[in-house]
């Protein structure tokens, strides 16, 4: 399961360097593409076939399946890690999720988020209390 926060750098020619203690999981190979909220996605390339499997299995007479298939699927670029665990981020997903330099990975389960560290913080503060102060619950018998 991927989990925790890491904040590597972005370097000039638009690579980071994946968390260490995931490197071995993500080998075999990644796929990186647009996630939620302006943030990227890792997944490992296992498990993002399964979800492209899922996502082309969906209705292409809805048009919300269409844009959902469409925005994931293009934005997506497969890759094998170099030898120093670095992925590289192209440049239209830079743009997309505001990368520059510094960049926060966040676990989420199943695969990392990429973040622009600026943007991170704003979500974080955004919703941060909201989770604190849950009252309800969001999944029902977890909390």
């Amino acid at each position: 399961m991927f989990m925790g926060t890491h904040t590597p750098r972005l370097d000039d020619k638009g690579r980071l360097f994946l968390p260490a203690k995931y490197r071995d999981r993500l080998a075999s190979g990644i796929v990186v593409t647009r996630g939620h909220e302006k943030s990227l996605v890792i997944y490992p390339a296992d498990t993002f076939e399964s979800l492209a499997g899922r996502v082309m299995a969906m209705p292409t007479t809805n048009r919300r399946a269409r844009a959902y298939s469409r925005l994931l699927l293009s934005g997506a670029s497969d890759q094998i890690p170099d030898k120093q665990g670095r992925i590289s981020i192209p440049p239209h997903l830079r743009e997309y999720a505001g990368l520059l330099r510094d960049i926060t990975i966040t676990g989420a389960g199943d695969h990392l988020e990429v973040w622009d560290s600026a943007a991170w913080t704003e979500y974080l503060e955004a919703f941060e209390g909201d989770f604190a102060d849950q009252e309800d619950e969001v999944i029902p018998g977890l909390i």
